[in-house]
C-alpha cells in the first residue's frame, strides 16, 4: 500500500524539503515536494494526497493559510507541521485546526515517520 500513498511536503527549505522527500520515498511512498504553499495548490495532486507535511512559516502564503484554504475547500488530508520556529501560537492553532501533529525542527526521522504513519491509519 505505501507505493501508491502519496505524501506531499510543502517547505521552502531545499535542504529540508529534499531530506524529507528522501527518507518518505525510502518507506516506499510516492512524493511530491514543492518550494511553496501556492506551488502546492497551483501543481499539487491534492485530492490524491494522503498526508500533507507542512512547514509552518513559508514566504507568501504561511502554511497556517494553506491549512485554512484546504479547510474551506472541504479538504480533509490530514496535515503534520513541521517549522523551525516551534512557536506556542502557531503550535496551538494549528493544532486547533486539525493538525496532526507539529513537530519544531530539527527533528527525527522516527518522529515524523511516527507521525505520518498515525496520519494514514
Amino acid at each position: 500500500m505505501a507505493e501508491i500513498t502519496l505524501i506531499s511536503i510543502v517547505d521552502d527549505d531545499k535542504l529540508v524539503r529534499k531530506s524529507i522527500e528522501t527518507l518518505i520515498k525510502s518507506c516506499g511512498f510516492r512524493v511530491q515536494a514543492f518550494a511553496s504553499a501556492e506551488d502546492f495548490l497551483r501543481y499539487g495532486n491534492h485530492r490524491d494526497t494522503a498526508c500533507l507535511i507542512l512547514e509552518a512559516r513559508l514566504p507568501g502564503m504561511s502554511g497556517l493559510e494553506l491549512q485554512r484554504q484546504l479547510a474551506a475547500s472541504h479538504s480533509r488530508v490530514p496535515i503534520i507541521f513541521v517549522s523551525a520556529h516551534d512557536v506556542q501560537e502557531a503550535r496551538e492553532k494549528a493544532l486547533r485546526a486539525g493538525a496532526v501533529a507539529f513537530l519544531g525542527k530539527p527533528f527525527s526521522d522516527e518522529a515524523l515517520l511516527t507521525v505520518v504513519r498515525s496520519a494514514l491509519e
